[in-house]
């Protein structure tokens, strides 16, 4: 336990203080360490304890260089896009726009070649490209779940110093963070041991944040910008790489193409990882309202829900279980597949 704890310590700590100036992808590094000590559905939880101190120990340490004038217009026009975005979900599917969205990340190779006065070069936008910015950010959330490092070029360019940047994306981030933990409180989610751990990444995030103040006076702007650009350089490829592997292999766990036309239809996705088998949604059914899914290995059923699933199973050859949580209960769902075609649904408690 302790050891595990020590690791995860350790681990958080790099992941934060990479992110600082990657401008994302701690998530990345911190999920399959958490997945060590918490079951899969609690992960998140555990994890947006860590990022919303992060976002507020950053707030803290570099609340004299936040630029208001961008958060201004970012945030207003970022929160109500979510909704649009996971709104088209049921019209749009966004392995595509991630494939764009890779495109658009891999581009970027050609600034890590370029001298500092043109990687300096500073190009600031007007008040409506901001709020146009902070709508497709809101709107590719909303839709893929995952917008990470693609708006790193946008904070690059403006002009900002390595310390503006990291505040005013702090800043337009952790309303997103804290309304997760509080989705996350009222769905059961937290326990104690997610508390507890997410303790533990949250104390790496805040000395991560007051190690990489001490050490970012001692990185030129030019390093800072060429490490940006690096990121969403090497993020695009992953995306890339992840989004063609969707595309050529519809068995993808995740790539159900709506399952259950009635709970995908205002389908909301605040936070989605597609690694491996972890994939996360908050939803909106017409039943039972607002819900989390959660795809969870068998593993974490209990004998005699095994014994139930796997009864069902007959004529199958492909099987996805989700744990469904709503207010005040959870259940289960089991969707069953016989050559990537959708057979049977089975509800269980």
């Amino acid at each position: 336990m302790i050891t595990t704890l020590i690791v995860i310590f350790s681990v958080s700590f790099l992941a934060f203080s990479i992110s600082v100036i990657c401008g994302g992808g701690a998530g990345l590094m911190l999920i399959p360490v958490l997945g060590l000590m918490l079951p899969v559905s609690q992960v998140p939880a555990a994890l947006s304890i860590g990022t919303f101190t992060s976002s507020t120990s950053r707030l803290v340490a570099f609340r004299k260089n936040i630029c208001w004038h961008i958060v201004k217009y970012f945030v207003p026009a970022a929160l109500p896009a979510v909704w649009f975005g996971a709104w088209l979900l049921k019209y749009v599917n966004p392995v595509y726009l991630e494939v764009v969205m890779g495109l658009f990340l891999v581009s970027n190779l050609t600034s890590l070649f370029q001298k500092s006065k043109q990687i300096n070069a500073t190009h600031k936008s007007s008040n409506f490209v901001l709020g146009l910015i902070g709508f497709s950010a809101g709107f590719i959330s909303g839709l893929t779940g995952a917008v990470g490092l693609l708006f790193n070029r946008f904070y690059l360019r403006y002009g900002l110093t390595k310390e503006e940047i990291i505040a005013t994306r702090a800043a337009n981030e952790i309303i997103l963070h804290l309304v997760k933990i509080v989705l996350y409180f009222i769905f059961g989610l937290i326990t104690i041991k997610v508390v507890s751990i997410g303790v533990v990444v949250a104390i790496s995030a805040v000395l991560s944040t007051w190690a990489m103040k001490w050490i970012l006076p001692k990185l030129s702007e030019v390093a800072f910008r060429k490490i940006g650009y690096g990121a969403m350089v090497v993020s695009g490829f992953a995306m890339l790489a992840q989004s063609g592997s969707h595309l050529l292999i519809p068995e993808n766990l995740n790539s159900i193409a709506n399952p259950m036309p009635k709970e995908m239809a205002s389908k909301l996705i605040w936070n989605r990882w597609n690694h491996g088998n972890f994939a996360m949604e908050f939803g909106y059914d017409d039943d039972s309202g607002l819900e989390i899914e959660q795809t969870i290995p068998i593993a974490e059923l209990s004998s005699e829900q095994k014994r139930l699933v796997l009864s069902n199973a007959k004529g199958t050859d492909k099987l996805i279980i989700e744990i469904v949580y709503s207010l005040g209960m959870h259940s289960y769902e089991a969707y069953y597949f016989k050559d990537n075609i959708l057979t049977k649904k089975l509800d269980f408690n």
